[in-house]
């Protein structure tokens, strides 16, 4: 896992890669997430968290592509890659529905994965659409 070992950011690790994994299957979340966890090895804690995160998303995911494609120039969440796209989800999700989590925290943990998973360029431009998205939440 990246360089954060809190049970907070490994339970979004573990969402990512349920999000990454179920896109576009008819793959069942719970399995998905009980094998996923296995994998690395999760508590029933980072578990917990990973869970909420995956069921909130999938919950509210029209409103949440709707957010990342208002905070989105000259594309729409189809246009951007998968990893990123699961990236983006998770983060606006948390950003919406988690008012709680400071929106740099959500922000910075985002950039982390999409840096670890796709890459530096992955990172800023996941930053950038989070910030609009972030913005527009708080003008709202």
């Amino acid at each position: 896992m990246s360089r954060s070992g809190g049970r907070r950011h490994r339970g979004r690790e573990l969402a990512l890669r349920v999000l990454f994994e179920i896109e576009g299957t008819p793959k069942d979340p719970n399995l998905v997430l009980d094998y996923q966890a296995d994998e690395l090895g999760a508590t029933a804690d980072v578990i917990g968290f990973a869970r909420q995160l995956v069921f909130g998303c999938l919950t509210l995911i029209d409103a949440v592509d709707g957010s990342i494609g208002a905070a989105s120039d000259n594309w729409t969440i189809v246009d951007v890659g998968k990893v990123e796209r699961a990236v983006l989800r998770l983060g606006a999700y948390e950003l919406l529905a988690e008012p709680k989590t400071p929106v740099a925290v959500v922000i910075d943990e985002s950039v982390e994965l999409a840096k670890t998973y796709a890459g530096d360029e992955a990172g800023a431009f996941v930053n950038g659409v989070l910030g609009r998205v972030a913005a527009a939440r708080e003008g709202a």
